[in-house]
């Protein structure tokens, strides 16, 4: 057993004795200001010149990411905020041997300068175990809590509610601030029951009271190292002197305040913090408190993050936003705003209103949270320190709006003043107040205008005659304004105002409008019926040219006459494939095949389909169409892509086939090989199988053999179940029964073509048999069938398995996730039948169905392997099963306890499946 402490501290560390005073801003331009994720603030730095003493911290860059440290290089920083807080992580291991009793664990701040406030909780998670703290100074017992642990069933009603009260896990808070800590934990003699006999003893200190689960207690054997990080803020103190009145005074030189509020802390020494109209600035930097208003931000800004716009001032990355209280932080498409830990969500910023619309986030999301992004300083509540910067109105514990100002200036001084917000040529300037108290002041744009304020331009004109029902009459609009004169009357821009005009003039004007419009109009209709015409028989025309060229009445007469043809299959017109395809747009192309560009299409009776489109007009493409939908056509089959008809009024080809959403082998296989393939070891023989299936249905059942010519993992497609569809028959080729072989021009693809039909060009059975064998071979080791060898030099992948084989080296070439997940016995089994389909004589291969029939008999093994497994895990946990009927736990409810999160579980699950598609196989054969 071990005793492991994992301790996640917030630290406001602040300045220990130096000999200068607080430096500026720009003379620590040259400083290092992140490491990996963790922003830098002074007085914490890294190099000479950069850090206070006693705040140096270093960077570890040989790790991914870089990792930042205190100077004691075991405290890791996990964040740091402008003002000087510190978020940071310590952990401990301490080995647990047997026959010792006692263990002994303390840790002290770093330069004595960090506090652990009375409000932080220190909580142990464990069995049988008495947890004892001591004052770091006077050794005196300061509390003291013990745990034990029960039946399983026991403790899941006690810890129901999460609570840390003594069921294998208790606390212990601090009275009052320390500056390090001292904890002795014994082992008591209580007996342990199963499953917690050899649990990991885990420790926390927290700010809030810890909450945790049986999947906490039991995280080791669910193979988790760590329960979670939790977090506790530690109090500012800077140790050199005892109080404000003695470092302002008696120690000049070394006070660490600069401009900012200084604070007497109770154990002794002082803390620094920004006042008044502060801005989240730094209160150790000099005049940093008092960071002025930036009116430009740079170019190219982030300027949303999800659904929420974010304008001008406010703004998601350094030189974005005008100051720091208007910086927002993007994290997973959420937009937040917090000072620790309270944390909130802005869901829309209305810059007309001046609001900031918020929704506190759940307590459940705070440690998951990436919410470093407005941190104000000072130690009074979020809420107060919001009056000179965002002040909160009509604020929930969920939701609330939030009014905000530009700085706590009034209009009249803001506008003598160059960084005057207001930017706008047509905006304005409000005064925000709450109750009686004056905030400062916000822009807006003016009446008549909308848009952003704050930037040059921002505001524009308000067209009010494009808002339905705003005028009653006839609507005019000018910059800022509009006028609405009634009926009959004008408006005089000259005068500004409606006036009216003769009749006659009127009378004349309406009558050559309405003739002119009417004339014009007649002539335009009469052209366009004209053109449409024509166009649409010159395209009828070509069309059926273009049908009769692709042999048109032929497939007509084939799919209308033959009863090997399923009914399904049918002709589309090129208007219906445009409209499913948008017009063939290359955002629906999906792949493409030996033979054409497939793209994805919507038909009008919403079935999603793939339409694959000949790529020359070649009279060798049209033949191969025509044979594909002459064969794919007759096919009736679970595991051979289905078509549902072509058309043949373009001037390529095309056929449409059922849409197939997983994509090929070869892309699961060889898409990213430096990631772990989806495809299971089970998956694999499933795949197999039902290819296996296929070819043999085409070569002894189908109405007239078929030999595919072309089988390869990219003609290999799968569905969402993973069902495999074979596909592509472009090449493929028909024969009587009585024939044997059919003499062809070799055609195939280089790395799974026979070299028995290369070299002889007689196409059998079985050379689909030897392409099959690659693909195996590819299934087993995850390569392509022409590979790069040790040397650079190119390499076919059957030769090098075949050598493989004879030198019983072949594990050497097995892919890791199969060595991993399949036994030795199967491995071998598979590679006999690959073997076996790769012998460079057809005659002394097999035929597909005994290929199919073996990897039937493999697969059934493995079910039935995996059923014996499952029933043994079953019978471990007979004990627990008539407990959690009772409760009515769900799967997802077990999964988080810790007792179904195991993979032989998802195993029986997919031997479930195996076996129930083995029965439906017996039952209704092809």
């Amino acid at each position: 057993m071990q005793l492991v402490l994992i301790w996640s501290i917030a630290s406001t560390a602040m300045l220990v004795t130096s000999g200068a005073r607080p430096p500026s801003a720009a003379s620590l331009a040259h400083c290092p200001t992140t490491c990996g994720d963790v922003s830098i603030w002074y007085p914490f730095g890294i190099g000479p010149g950069c850090f206070r003493q006693g705040f140096e911290v270093t960077c570890n860059r040989s790790t991914k990411p870089w990792k930042l440290f205190l100077g004691d290089t075991r405290t890791q920083v996990m964040g740091i905020y402008p003002s000087g807080t510190v978020i940071a992580s310590v952990v401990y291991t301490i080995p647990m041997s047997p026959g010792v009793g006692t263990y002994n664990l303390s840790w002290q701040s770093p330069g004595r300068n960090l506090n652990i406030e009375s409000y932080n909780y220190f909580a142990f998670l464990g069995c049988g175990i008495g947890v004892y703290l001591f004052h770091p100074d006077t050794g005196d017992l300061v509390g003291h809590c013990t745990t034990k642990c029960s039946s399983m069933a026991a403790m899941l009603i006690a810890t129901a509610g999460g609570s840390c009260n003594g069921m294998g896990c208790c606390t212990v808070t601090f009275p009052v601030p320390f500056r390090g800590f001292r904890v002795t934990i014994i082992k008591n003699n209580d007996t342990i029951p199963q499953p917690f006999s050899d649990v990991t003893v885990k420790a926390f200190l927290s700010f809030r009271p810890y909450k945790f689960s049986i999947m906490d207690l039991l995280s080791d054997k669910i193979n988790a190292s760590t329960v979670g990080s939790l977090s506790a803020y530690l109090s500012t103190v800077i140790a050199d002197e005892p109080n404000c009145k003695r470092a302002q005074f008696d120690n000049k030189t070394q006070y660490a305040c600069s401009n900012s509020n200084c604070m007497d802390v109770q154990n002794g020494g002082y803390s620094c913090a920004c006042s008044g109209n502060f801005d989240g600035g730094n209160p150790y930097l000099l005049d940093d408190c008092k960071q002025e208003y930036n009116p430009t931000p740079k170019m190219n800004c982030s300027r949303s993050c999800g659904t929420t716009h974010i304008p001008f001032p406010f703004g998601l990355e350094p030189g974005c936003f005008a100051k720091r209280r208007f910086q927002l932080n993007c994290a997973s498409n959420r937009t937040l705003i917090a000072r620790p830990p309270a944390k909130y969500e802005v869901t829309n910023i209305s810059l007309d209103e001046g609001l900031l619309y918020v929704n506190k986030l759940p307590e459940s999301e705070d440690a998951n949270t990436n919410y470093l992004s407005i941190y104000y300083g000072g130690s009074d509540y979020f809420g107060q320190q919001l009056i000179y910067g965002l002040e909160k109105s009509d604020l929930s514990e969920e939701y609330g709006a939030w009014s905000w100002s530009v700085t706590n200036l009034t209009c009249e001084s803001a506008k003598h003043n160059s960084n005057y917000a207001c930017l706008s040529a047509n905006s304005e300037c409000l005064g925000v107040t709450h109750g009686t108290a004056y905030i400062g002041y916000r822009c807006k744009c003016s009446p008549g205008f909308e848009g952003n304020p704050y930037v040059q331009n921002g505001c524009t004109d308000i067209d009010e005659c494009l808002i339905p029902n705003y005028c009653n009459g006839v609507c005019y609009n000018f910059q800022g304004s509009y006028s609405c004169c009634p009926h009959g009357l004008s408006f005089d821009p000259v005068r500004r105002q409606c006036t009216s005009s003769k009749r006659k003039n009127i009378l004349l004007g309406t009558a050559v409008g309405i003739g002119s419009g009417f004339g014009v109009l007649l002539l335009t209709l009469t052209a366009i019926v004209l053109v449409k015409r024509w166009k649409r028989g010159t395209q009828k025309k070509i069309r059926r040219a273009y049908f009769r060229k692709n042999k048109g009445l032929l497939l007509e007469q084939l799919i209308s006459s033959s009863e090997s043809v399923t009914h399904n299959t049918r002709i589309f017109s090129l208007e219906e494939l445009e409209k499913a395809t948008s017009n063939f747009d290359s955002t629906r192309i999906i792949g493409h095949g030996g033979h054409g560009t497939v793209y994805k299409g919507i038909l009008s009776d919403q079935r999603v389909v793939a339409i694959k489109r000949s790529k020359i007009e070649e009279q060798s493409e049209i033949d191969q169409f025509v044979n594909e939908v002459a064969i794919l056509s007759q096919i009736i089959h679970r595991n051979v892509v289905k078509l549902f008809g072509c058309c043949l009024e373009s001037e390529v080809p095309l056929l449409v086939y059922e849409f197939i959403s997983n994509g090929t082998l070869h892309e699961l296989l060889h898409g990213n090989l430096n990631a772990q393939c989806l495809l299971t070891w089970e998956d694999r023989i499933k795949i197999a199988q039902e290819a296996a299936g296929a070819l043999a249905y085409l070569h002894s059942s189908a109405a007239m053999p078929i030999f595919h010519r072309d089988v390869k993992s990219t003609n290999i497609l799968l569905d969402d179940a993973f069902t495999t569809k074979v596909s592509d028959f472009g090449a493929s080729r028909s024969v009587s029964i009585d024939q044997t072989h059919v003499v062809t021009a070799v055609q195939g693809t280089f790395g799974y073509l026979d070299p028995e039909y290369y070299y002889t060009g007689q196409l059998t059975e079985k050379s689909d048999v030897y392409s099959f064998g690659v693909i195996l071979v590819e299934l087993l080791t995850r390569k392509k069938p022409i590979l790069l060898n040790c040397l650079g030099e190119k390499q076919n992948l059957c030769h090098y398995f075949l050598q493989a084989l004879r030198d019983k080296t072949t594990m050497d070439m097995v892919d890791s996730q199969v060595a991993e997940e399949a036994s030795q016995g199967e491995i071998d089994e598979i590679s006999l039948i690959a073997e076996m389909c790769l012998r460079s004589k057809g005659e002394n291969r097999p035929k597909m169905k005994e290929v199919e029939l073996k990897l039937q008999l493999l697969r059934a093994k493995i079910s039935r392997t995996c059923k014996e497994e499952s029933q043994r895990d079953r019978e471990t946990k007979q004990s627990l099963s008539s407990y959690y009927r009772s409760t009515s736990l769900t799967v997802n409810k077990r999964a988080e306890i810790g007792l179904v999160a195991n993979p032989s579980a998802q195993s029986v699950s997919r031997c479930h499946t195996m076996e129930r598609e083995m029965i439906y196989s017996a039952e209704f054969p092809r």
